[in-house]
């Protein structure tokens, strides 16, 4: 059972991410939910964008666990190290180019060019995504180091 090793971890290691982004949120320290954001991808229900979302976010995690693996194979090298130095290459990807292109996409995010309209009502990200708050690009970043450092330590790629 040792190959399908990287779906547990790929999940645990999304589990610990979505909990520090959580936490993070709960404090008031950003105000971005990713379970949320990429929900609201599929409906303009709300309370049902972030079970959808969350769901989504677990299969994503699963897919970027293949990544990692990938890398590993390819440098011969796994460590916990070397598992958050490319989940924090990663955070830094999401916040420099996914959040820029976010708003393209998303049907219900306004963009920082046209603003909100009664179809687009959520906020874009704006750079490194600091519409949500100062300290959202820590979030992201510490998340993917988290995830990064997890899968490094425990999956057996």
């Amino acid at each position: 059972m040792r190959s399908m090793n990287w779906i547990y971890w790929g999940v645990i290691a999304t589990f610990a991410m979505m909990l520090f982004e959580g936490v993070m949120q709960g404090l008031g320290l950003t105000r971005m939910s990713i379970p949320f954001m990429v929900g609201t991808l599929y409906t303009p229900n709300r309370s049902r964008a972030k079970l959808i979302g969350a769901f989504q976010h677990v299969g994503h995690g699963l897919l970027f666990t293949l990544v990692f693996v990938i890398a590993f194979h390819l440098l011969h090298r796994q460590t916990w190290w070397l598992g958050g130095l490319i989940g924090l290459f990663q955070g830094m990807f999401v916040l420099v180019v996914g959040m820029s292109l976010l708003p393209e996409f998303h049907p219900r995010m306004a963009s920082e060019r046209s603003g909100p309209t009664a179809m687009r009502q959520l906020e874009p990200p704006g750079f490194m995504a600091l519409n949500y708050g100062p300290a959202t690009p820590i979030s992201i970043i510490v998340s993917h180091v988290i995830f990064g450092i997890v899968i490094g330590s425990f999956c057996n790629a």
